[in-house]
């Protein structure tokens, strides 16, 4: 993994999203559903979203029956989100 592996996108409504799904996945793990219903986008919207996250290494996925969770891949990807947060924050 490095640097130009990270998720990018001319459009900043989709790398709003981006953002918004991995802060709602800040809070524990999710299915689709879940977070569709959080954030009020459509699921086949999110499910876009999280594959781009998902080849990104951002966030892993664990299925149990049908139904398929959704988590931060690692605290690593935690702290990036936490300091780029607090960065924008600052004003920066």
């Amino acid at each position: 993994r490095d640097l130009h592996s990270f998720p990018t996108r001319r459009s900043s409504d989709l790398d709003s999203t981006r953002i918004k799904i991995v802060s709602a996945l800040m809070a524990g793990e999710l299915c689709v559903a879940d977070i569709a219903e959080v954030l009020e986008i459509s699921a086949s919207a999110i499910s876009h979203q999280l594959r781009i996250l998902r080849q990104a290494k951002i966030v892993r996925y664990r299925r149990v029956g049908k139904q398929i969770y959704y988590s931060i891949e690692d605290n690593h990807v935690g702290i990036l989100y936490t300091v780029g947060m607090e960065h924008v924050k600052e004003g920066h």
